[in-house]
């Protein structure tokens, strides 16, 4: 009994998580048909999976592990038996049901001119006429079980670059009342973008240089230059919003991005003085900023 608390203790206070051992865990069962079929029904194929790992009783498979992944698998298994699916799904459905919203973008890539087409109509307009009983109202059959989107939210959006809002067909537009448009970003909402988000893209970068011990940092005056000059080409060229940030960002971090190994240990600052030295010559060459930036 002594000897049982002492390696309780240990267990608790993870110092044996590197110590290897042999347990016996549940393996995944995998369904020995696979349908293939059309759009539509995929359901067909895990009705079929979800029969079979009902019928099969469940496999056990000794494998050796530290102690650490043993105490991972086994509380995920514990985990799984403790959870009553059947009410997730149920629980999961009428929150979907009440309190659902989908949101459909680059709807106008859908919109245009009817095109006359012989067979199945693949055209936009097909595509929106499928998409009409949905979000008007109907039923539909997923694998945890039928969805009324009766009361579900729908939003659509899209740039409408190329196309307008009254060259969808009449139906479509009608199913969304409401329509409103979005004002341009402008250079405090691109600093924003930069310095926000946990995945903010300066975040992003300086993880990656993180890897090769490379400290970035990001002054305050440098973000803000980073905004204006995406802001600038933005105004000058096509504006295509936050996704000018991916490549103005590329475009001043390329060197250090392809030279990391020379900067190993080392802390680089992204100022405003840095970010104009390297834009300077693309946003004044019109050409080079078209297909550069």
């Amino acid at each position: 009994r002594t000897r049982r608390r002492q390696l309780a203790r240990k267990l608790a206070s993870r110092k044996l998580d590197d110590r290897l051992i042999e347990i016996e865990v549940e393996e995944a069962y995998s369904a020995p048909v696979e349908v293939f079929s059309g759009t539509g029904y995929e359901e067909i194929g895990w009705s079929l999976s979800d029969f079979f790992s009902q019928l099969a009783p469940p496999r056990r498979r000794l494998r050796r592990m530290s102690v650490a992944d043993a105490r991972h698998a086994l509380t995920q298994e514990e985990t799984e038996r403790l959870v009553d699916m059947e009410r997730v799904y149920d629980d999961s459905i009428r929150l979907v049901e009440e309190n659902g919203i989908v949101f459909i973008d680059e709807v106008d890539k859908i919109a245009g001119p009817y095109v006359e087409a012989h067979g199945p109509d693949v055209s936009g307009a097909g595509v929106q006429r499928d998409l009409l009983p949905i979000i008007e109202g109907s039923t539909v059959s997923t694998r945890y079980g039928s969805v009324s989107t009766e009361h579900i939210l729908f939003v659509a959006a899209g740039a409408f670059s190329s196309a307008r809002p009254s060259d969808l067909i009449p139906e479509f537009q009608g199913r969304f009342p409401i329509r409103v448009e979005l004002k341009p970003l402008d250079e405090a909402d691109l600093r924003r973008i930069l310095t926000e988000p946990s995945n903010s893209l300066t975040n992003q970068y300086r993880a990656l240089l993180a890897t090769e011990e490379v400290e970035l940092e990001f002054s305050a005056d440098g973000i803000d230059e980073l905004a204006h000059q995406a802001f600038l080409v933005n105004e000058r060229d096509e504006n295509i919003g936050a996704r000018r940030l991916f490549t103005v960002m590329e475009r001043v971090l390329q060197e250090i991005s392809f030279s990391a190994d020379e900067f190993h240990g080392q802390k680089v600052l992204i100022d405003r003085e840095s970010v104009r030295q390297r834009l300077g010559d693309l946003i004044r060459d019109e050409d080079l900023r078209r297909y550069v930036l």
